[in-house]
Formats: structure tokens, C-alpha cells, sequence
């Protein structure tokens, strides 16, 4: 999960300079074309076994929301620091805990809800509302992790009756379709050899990142490697500083800490329950 989290890392990174380059919607699908190259790979070595689901409909529900989510990303960090982007999506455990409470009824006491709050008190500390450094792209980046919640939500709800691989073949291949509609007015052909490479390394650390995750949660419970999502904010940081020259400050540290914390506290409670 470490390693998955490193190669995301320069997956962000890659796409947020690419965005001076290219349309947000054409970085994605480029990005989702490495890990449906990968899920092609491994329905050749396993079989077709991986596209059989007993809920192809919410499969595809959450294709879209991986695609929405990963694209309003995109259009996000073109705006405002990766680092920033980064700490703000921490805060999709906290809306699994919400949707987990209203929607599947699940029960949630004081303390998640009083974690939930400290969350949501950190991502208002990095975004500062009001201040100059407030940008509207912290709307996108909010509502990429609303949707990352949601995927998550339905994956929890599938893996009852799917595979993994089955939900990760069908995502690929959904969001892959979705945002192919979108390409003919966006797309820009990669012609110097910087972009190609850029783009290349990009769709494939994405796919390798995604297929880590998966190998993580077949050899280990979701709940003892979720923590080390958090460690993507090490590498968004060096490269932030190394890449562009952003160092965060005091406040960005006491939000993303603040985020951490409830994030790891609701995951522990879950647990527990």
C-alpha cells in the first residue's frame, strides 16, 4: 500500500504538469488507459473469470464515480498546490463515515461524529475561506473526495458478491468509455518527446499503483494498510518543494495533521465495531 501510494504520488504529480499542456479530461483518460492496459494483461493471464459480476449496474456506478472523482482532481491541482489537493482528499474516510451513517444505517456514535468534525475543522484550516490564498478549485478537490467516499461505499457494498479484480476490470473499462465520449473535442496529440514519456510513465505508475492496492488487500485486511494512504503527503510535499518550488506552511500541517488523526480515529472506532 506504501508503494501504491508512492507511485500515486508521481502520478499527481506528472498530471499536474501536464495540465499545462493538456485538457483535464484527456490527462485522465490517458491516466485510466494504463490500468485498463494492466486489467487487459491480467484477464490474459488469469481469464475472462475477472468480468463476471452479480452487480454489473453498481460496477458501473462506480466506474463513473472513480471517473468523476479522478477528473475533478485534475481540473483542481491545475489551480492550487498538489500538496493542498492532496490533504484535502484525507478527508474521504470521514465522508465514508457519513454516508456509511445516512445511508446504510450504519450506527456511528459520539466520538466518530466528534472525529468527523475535528476532520472537517482541519480541511477548513488549510483551505482558509475568506483569505487570500482561497482558491474555488478547493471546491473540486472537495467534492473529488466526496465521490471518492462514494466509490468506496459501493465498493464495500460489492465486495460481498465481487471479486476485487472484478471491481477493479470494470472500473477501468467503464471510466475508460465515459471519458473516450469527451476526447474528440479535447484531445491534443503528444508531440515533443518529453510529453509522450511524461504521459507513458504516468499511465503506467497509475496502473501499478492500482494493481499494489489490490495486492495489498489480498494479503491483508483493508482496515490494518488504510492507514498508509497517508504517507502520498510525504511525497506530494518533496515534490511540491523539489518540482514546484511550494513549501507548505505551519497552518497546512496543523489542518493535515488534524485530518490524519480523525481519519485514523474513525478507521480504529470502525474496526473496534
Amino acid at each position: 500500500m506504501a508503494s501504491a501510494m508512492f507511485c500515486f504520488a508521481i502520478v499527481d504529480t506528472l498530471a499536474k504538469l501536464l495540465t499545462d499542456s493538456f485538457h483535464p479530461l484527456q490527462i485522465v483518460w490517458m491516466r485510466q488507459l494504463g490500468l485498463g492496459v494492466g486489467v487487459v494483461v491480467y484477464l490474459i493471464v488469469r481469464g475472462p473469470g475477472a468480468l463476471k459480476s452479480a452487480k454489473p449496474y453498481w460496477q458501473i456506478v462506480r466506474g463513473a464515480a472513480a471517473a468523476l472523482s479522478a477528473t475533478l482532481f485534475i481540473f483542481g491541482i491545475a489551480h492550487i498546490a498538489l500538496t493542498d489537493a492532496t490533504a484535502i482528499t484525507f478527508v474521504a474516510p470521514l465522508f465514508v463515515t457519513i454516508l456509511g451513517a445516512t445511508v446504510l444505517r450504519e450506527p456511528v456514535g459520539i466520538r466518530r461524529w466528534s472525529a468527523v468534525f475535528v476532520g472537517f475543522l482541519g480541511t477548513i484550516i488549510i483551505v482558509r475561506p475568506g483569505f487570500e490564498s482561497f482558491h474555488p478549485a478547493y471546491f473540486l478537490i472537495f467534492t473529488a473526495a466526496f465521490l471518492f467516499a462514494v466509490r468506496q461505499v459501493v465498493s464495500r457494498h460489492l465486495s460481498t458478491v465481487d471479486k476485487t479484480a472484478t471491481t477493479v476490470a470494470y472500473t477501468a473499462f467503464a471510466s475508460i468509455l465515459m471519458l473516450g465520449v469527451f476526447q474528440p473535442a479535447v484531445w491534443i496529440t503528444p508531440e515533443t518527446g518529453i510529453h509522450i514519456a511524461m504521459i507513458v510513465a504516468m499511465a503506467a505508475l497509475g496502473g501499478a499503483g492500482e494493481f499494489l492496492v489490490i495486492k495489498s488487500l489480498e494479503i491483508a485486511t483493508s482496515v490494518s494498510v488504510a492507514p498508509m494512504h497517508y504517507t502520498i503527503i510525504i511525497w506530494t510535499s518533496l515534490y511540491g518543494y523539489l518540482i514546484f518550488d511550494k513549501i507548505p506552511d505551519t497552518l497546512f500541517w496543523v489542518g493535515t495533521i488534524l485530518i490524519i488523526m480523525s481519519g485514523l480515529y474513525v478507521l480504529a472506532r470502525g474496526n473496534k465495531k
